[in-house]
C-alpha cells in the first residue's frame, strides 16, 4: 500500500473503490490489488 498525497491518478483505475475510514481516505481495488493507497 502506498501513502500518497494525491489519490486522483488512482481513482481512474478500473475497479477503484475510495472510502475515507478512521479519518483516513483509502482507496481500495478488488481488480487490482496493488493500486492500494492510503491518505492522511
Amino acid at each position: 500500500m502506498k501513502v500518497r498525497n494525491s489519490l486522483r491518478a488512482l481513482k481512474k483505475v478500473p475497479g477503484a473503490q475510495v472510502v475515507r475510514r478512521r479519518g483516513r481516505t483509502f482507496v481500495i481495488n478488488k481488480k487490482s490489488p496493488r493500486m492500494k493507497a492510503r491518505q492522511g
